[in-house]
């Protein structure tokens, strides 16, 4: 389990100009498949070799005083929450306000490390004497930064290090298999949750957006440990009017983190929608086995190829998980939750599996004999060989002569011969390429 480092402050205090710095990049799309990570609120970080995640609490900037206050105070609730470590933010130039003192009373109270940080701090040399003012917090020594510059930020970062906690694995057995069930609210969740346990763990209502937290439960079933996390629905980025549905959707992203599995719930009533692409872009891009529930299939009127249009219509919906198998499911009935636990521990073992390099060769060598190598200005690419290097999910590297030859399609149509030999269904394939000699000093 990896430290997760919350960042607190009013709007425009610089947030998210300190989240893209520590991140490392600006987070944006970098491929055409659809994924939450584009709202920039969640991501993973590194600083001197140690591994953790970012939660950007901007959200939403409300207009009025008492609105600003409020989303503060959720904020910070969501810091106390789930963070190990909280950067309170201050605007250096702007003083300490009311609201700031407020939200420093409530962060002194948690018990949790707090770093104050005065933001906008530009210059180099001695800090803006508005700075001293921020003691008044009772927060310690703050600690001068300029998040668009990048100085101080170093300084700020072994800080937050210093402070992470010991996590040990023991929390959890290797062999208990941790799902998400993750989806657009009021698509069944909480009723497939309820189902699964036998018995009303968690609230169900027909109110969109009911579950607030992600909720972990402990079951066992026919000899399997299980921990199953019911995540509150992921809204639309237009229709997240309430701060608290902010803070939902980043306990959902931390949810698949943390998860092996993901289940993706649709409605059989609606049909795929854009939200539930990006949900299963996000889960595509973290690399976990993911199956995909079509829930409430009770209530809708059958023909004879019902099942099948339908799976085609998600296939095309969800064009980019193509290895996701769909269980056609009622959380309300139990028709079908069986096979949905087969399809589950199917993905998992898929996502871990591994494949001898010579059988992965002889595959390739078969593939590049009936389609040839893309060339470009009379040079060709040539594989020498392929190994794989991880699993969860399964990773190979290809060794080639020139990346730059290595064109997306010819590795689809590579990805495509290895699945039609080994399977991998239930899960992303990842590919590295690498000309050879590349990595040596």
């Amino acid at each position: 389990m990896k430290p997760t480092v919350a960042i607190v402050g009013r709007p425009n205090v610089g947030k998210s100009t300190l989240f893209n710095k520590i991140s490392g990049r600006r987070i944006s799309i970098v491929e055409d498949t659809p994924g939450v990570t584009r709202d920039r609120i969640y991501t993973e970080a590194q600083w001197r070799g140690k591994d953790f995640l970012m939660i950007d609490t901007g959200g939403i900037e409300p207009s009025g005083k008492d609105e600003i206050l409020s989303q503060m105070r959720g904020q910070a609730d969501l810091a106390i929450d789930m963070a190990d470590v909280i950067i309170f933010m201050v605007d250096a130039r702007d003083g300490m306000t009311a609201a700031d003192e407020e939200v420093a009373a409530m962060l002194k109270r948690c018990g949790k490390p707090v770093i104050l940080v005065c933001n906008k701090a530009d210059n180099p040399g001695q800090p803006p004497v508005e700075m001293y003012e921020f003691y008044n917090l009772g927060l310690g020594d703050p600690m001068a930064v300029s998040s668009t510059h990048g100085l101080g930020v170093g300084d700020l970062l072994d800080e937050v290090v210093e402070n992470f906690p010991e996590y040990s694995d023991e929390e959890t057995d290797e062999d208990t298999i941790k799902i998400a069930v993750v989806g657009r609210p009021n698509v069944g969740k909480s009723s497939l949750v309820n189902k699964i346990l036998g018995e009303n763990r968690v609230i169900v209502s027909d109110i969109a957006g009911t579950t607030r937290d992600a909720i972990d439960s402990r079951f066992e079933k026919d000899g399997q440990k299980y921990i199953i996390i019911d995540t509150a629905g992921m809204r639309k980025r237009g229709k997240i009017n309430e701060n608290i549905e902010h803070y939902s959707v980043v306990r959902a992203l931390a949810a698949v983190d943390r998860s092996d599995v993901c289940v993706i719930m649709i409605d059989a009533e609606e049909g795929v929608t854009e939200q539930d692409t990006k949900i299963a872009g996000y889960v595509h891009e973290k690399g976990k086995a993911a199956v995909i529930a079509v829930n409430k299939w009770d209530l809708v009127e059958k023909e004879t190829n019902t099942m099948n249009d339908f799976r085609l219509s998600v296939k095309e919906g969800l064009n980019f998980m193509m290895y996701a198998r769909s269980v056609f499911i009622s959380a309300k009935t139990g028709q079908r939750v069986d096979t949905l636990f087969t399809e589950i521990k199917s993905a998992l073992e898929q996502n871990s599996r591994r494949i001898s390099t010579g059988l992965l060769n002889d595959v390739l060598n078969e593939a590049t004999a009936m389609v040839q190598p893309p060339s470009d200005k009379g040079k060709r690419l040539k594989i020498y060989y392929i190994t794989q290097v991880s699993v969860k999910p399964p990773t190979f590297v290809l060794f080639v002569n020139n990346k730059q030859l290595a064109h997306f399609s010819y590795v689809r149509y590579l990805e495509n011969k290895f699945r039609d030999m080994f399977g991998f269904e239930g899960t992303p394939l990842n590919f590295i390429i690498r000309e050879k000699g590349e990595g040596k000093q």
